[in-house]
């Protein structure tokens, strides 16, 4: 019998960490992301230490107080190991290159005043002092596929209504990072993110995550959702590896990767390309239903219709009867809004509406969340979630922010428009789709604003931060416990007379995301943590 081949990648003798003799901290850090460090420290050549000791070079832990916790104050300063973050690991990782150590220095303060190294500053708190870095959004246009750093789909089909639309349209994945709360006493997202947290995948396997990307859209322009979603759920999985792919043995025992998708891997790897996306590539049918579901309000049933009414590009059907104003405005704006938004613009414009929502109504909390708020380099729209933390005065407030805006030429064109919070219908969540400009600019800019209730903000701020793929992992968690998730609450599930589950007439109450991601027993992320 052949001896059972250990399915972890090599360790290599060369990599980054080469030399590095390393003893981990796990004060404050969540087991899995322990194990995920200590696998890649290894692989890239390092070797773990299980106990503190004189031949450490290397000491990590989250902050200044989890390593005294640990360890006694005066071995660290008689040691010769350098004390980081764990941030200088992961931002390693990112670049595939060691970080400056002196900016990842853990500083501590004695009660003599000394202090452990004089490269770092201390401000009181034991933090980490970072140096902030540029993150272009050539970043975003060198990442996995439009529709996966948005949290919905940008194209929502004729038969959806604007509540199915903004409902948790969640994907599966494993959560990897543990981390805390949702707003703080300023009504600000806990946890502001400078550049140098940004989400920076290595994606050191762009030659397949390319290909997967295309044939996402191919499959759900198609309306084959499930095809579409198994790409969906590999791309990030290959994305964040730490090494180029070589083989397919190295994938194998990566979740998400079945026997098709290894054989897909092995296909790229050997020639550089794959069969399946040139034959697609080359129809005629599939070309044309994929741009035309490019159109915002536009889906595949719709795409498909418009094909077999023998419409072959954008301009013939410009006068087609059949659409919709919304669908109008898609197409002739459709470059505009295929035109991704640079995280500074969406920055001043949030911070522009935070302002007139404050005028109009004082300590209303306005949050860009969707791609922005994970962290991303550009954003293909700007998803805004709103409340006021008395419960009630967000009522009838979307009309006056939206009239607002329009006066001051922000707002342009209305796509969807909804209020209910007036009527105590839809669970009282006011909707506005529309387009927008940045000041001074012309160029049309997709906006949504959802205003909530404050007792199911966190749901709706949950749900339309994303991404996709952690969305769908809360609500099928949420349905193995005998519950419905979606953006305006967690119900318990009934059986109606069809068999089918439905949604109890109430939902749990929350204050913070924090408290929906325990109780559904799930690590409770970080905005900049949910791009899985």
């Amino acid at each position: 019998m052949a001896p059972k081949k250990d399915k972890s990648p090599p360790s290599d003798p060369n990599g980054i960490f080469s030399g590095m003799i390393v003893f981990l901290i796990d004060t404050g850090v969540q087991s899995r992301r322990l194990q995920i460090w200590k696998q890649k420290l290894v692989q890239m050549g390092a070797k773990l230490e299980d106990r503190f000791s004189k031949n450490l070079t290397h000491v990590f832990a989250m902050d200044a107080n989890s390593l005294l916790q640990k360890l006694d104050k005066q071995r660290l300063i008689r040691s010769k190991a350098k004390l980081l973050a764990y941030q200088w690991l992961e931002d390693s990782l990112v670049k595939g290159e060691k970080a400056s150590e002196d900016l990842y220095v853990l500083s501590l303060q004695s009660r003599r005043g000394e202090s452990l190294s004089p490269k770092a500053e201390n401000d009181g708190h034991s933090r980490v002092t970072l140096k902030k870095c540029r993150i272009s959004a050539e970043d975003a246009k060198n990442s996995s596929p439009r529709y996966m750093n948005d949290t919905k789909d940008h194209a929502i089909d004729d038969s959806r209504d604007a509540k199915s639309a903004s409902s948790l349209a969640s994907r599966s994945s494993s959560p990897e990072v543990m981390s805390s709360e949702a707003i703080d006493s300023h009504n600000k997202p806990v946890g502001t993110l400078d550049s140098s947290s940004l989400y920076k995948p290595p994606d050191l396997n762009r030659n397949i995550t390319q290909i997967f990307g295309k044939l996402i859209n191919i499959y759900r322009a198609l309306g084959d959702d499930r095809r579409s979603f198994s790409y969906y759920k590999a791309i990030p999985v290959i994305e964040k590896l730490p090494f180029k792919i070589e083989s397919m043995d190295q994938v194998k025992h990566l979740p998400g990767i079945g026997k098709s998708m290894q054989d897909h891997i092995q296909e790229i790897l050997t020639t550089g390309k794959l069969s399946k996306l040139e034959h697609f590539e080359n129809d005629e049918k599939v070309k044309t239903i994929s741009l035309f579901g490019e159109v915002w309000g536009i889906g595949p049933s719709t795409a498909l219709k418009l094909y077999e009414k023998g419409h072959r590009t954008l301009d013939d059907f410009r006068n087609e009867e059949s659409l919709t104003h919304s669908q109008r405005l898609g197409l002739k704006y459709f470059d505009d809004i295929q035109t991704r938004i640079p995280r500074h613009e969406v920055e001043e414009m949030e911070r522009l509406l935070q302002k007139v929502g404050e005028e109009i109504l004082p300590g209303v909390i306005v949050v860009c969340g969707g791609s922005y708020r994970r962290g991303k380099a550009s954003c293909g729209d700007m998803d805004i979630v709103i409340t006021h933390p008395d419960g009630k005065s967000h009522i009838g407030f979307l009309p006056k922010f939206v009239k607002r805006l329009k006066d001051m030429k922000f707002l342009r064109e209305d796509l969807v428009y909804s209020v209910h919070s007036t009527k105590g219908t839809d669970s009282g969540v006011d909707t506005y789709f529309g387009l927008c400009t940045y000041p001074g600019r012309e160029l049309r800019h997709r906006v949504d604003f959802k205003v909530y209730p404050r007792d199911i903000y966190a749901f709706g701020l949950i749900a339309w931060t994303g991404n996709d793929v952690l969305n769908r992992r809360l609500r099928l968690l949420a349905e193995s416990k005998g519950f419905l998730l979606d953006d305006t609450g967690l119900y318990p599930a009934t059986h109606g007379s069809n068999g089918k589950r439905t949604k109890g007439s109430a939902s749990l109450k929350f204050d913070t995301e924090k408290q929906v991601f325990e109780f559904l027993g799930f690590p409770a992320l970080e905005p900049h943590e949910r791009n899985l």
